[in-house]
């Protein structure tokens, strides 16, 4: 994997959302139609209409949200240029560009540090630093990053990128599996206002427990989890994935923890939005006032 500052264009990514697979999907069915010879012009119009839908939607969010800083438009920049063939470091999964959080989640997540006026935000599963990078142009100046990265060759391409970013000093990366560095932090008293976990799927019920356990979440504190709705695996079915099934899984199991209450917002992949409830104070549900 290279960052160098003469790069080549972006290859196009592949679709890895449910919206960007239903276009993509769309996009056969609108070329099989018509090269058939009993192509109705009614169905092909409508079929139009259904493709300009799902088509045109992650574009128009991108062109109505505030545009990305040129920091973070590098980043990606590298990100899609850079050669991910080889295996991901320490037995991680293979990498691909697409694992890149992008502009409008980027914005989201700014928003979210802006909203909880977060000092410290915890960032499980880092790739090469897009959103933990936009997360600490959020920060006040005193504010502070970890993010967590199991491979060190990623983690290195996401450093060179924070160097050439006034916002990067805000980031400190700690390489190695995020369930011993979640240990550690939790053992030195550590506390988070907003945690972002985008790692592992199948250690995400793990990462979840260690942060509300752990006592790393404020009580005021929020957890954002992505890739919640992984590529619609969970509800469409089909043959069965090793991540489909663990955020199948880890949905079920958030859905039924008396602990917290969230929202699944269908923002490209998922993100769902998770708060503590069960530590309130005159906050739990079946205490507020009905008014």
């Amino acid at each position: 994997m290279t960052a160098d500052t003469e790069a080549p264009a972006a290859p196009a990514l592949r679709p890895v959302t449910p919206l960007g697979i239903l276009a993509a999907r769309l996009d056969v069915l609108r070329s099989v139609l018509l090269h058939s010879p009993s192509a109705d012009p009614t169905t092909a119009a409508l079929l139009d209409e259904c493709r300009a839908l799902a088509g045109g939607l992650d574009r128009y969010l991108e062109e109505c949200t505030t545009p990305e800083s040129p920091a973070l438009a590098r980043l990606a920049h590298l990100t899609r240029v850079a050669d991910w063939s080889a295996p991901g470091g320490a037995g991680a999964a293979p990498l691909e560009a697409e694992m890149l959080s992008g502009h409008v989640e980027g914005q989201l997540l700014k928003m979210l540090v802006h909203t909880c006026r977060a000092r410290r935000v915890l960032e499980v599963g880092m790739f090469t630093g897009y959103s933990a990078l936009a997360m600490a142009e959020a920060l006040p100046r005193d504010g502070e990053v970890v993010a967590c990265e199991v491979d060190a060759a990623v983690a290195d391409f996401a450093q060179r990128a924070f160097a050439e970013s006034s916002a990067g000093r805000k980031v400190t990366v700690r390489v190695g599996a995020a369930a011993d560095t979640l240990r550690d932090l939790a053992a030195r008293g550590e506390v988070f206002d907003l945690v972002f976990v985008d790692a592992d799927k199948p250690g995400y019920e793990g990462y979840v427990d260690a942060v509300l356990d752990g006592g790393l979440l404020a009580a005021h504190g929020l957890v954002c989890v992505d890739n919640t709705l992984m590529q619609g695996q969970p509800w469409v079915g089909g043959e069965p994935t090793r991540n489909g099934d663990a955020i199948a899984r880890f949905n079920a199991a958030l859905a039924a923890d008396p602990r917290v209450e969230q929202v699944l917002l269908p923002l490209r992949d998922g993100l769902t939005l998770i708060r503590r409830v069960d530590r309130d104070h005159g906050d739990r549900a079946d205490d507020q006032d009905p008014r």
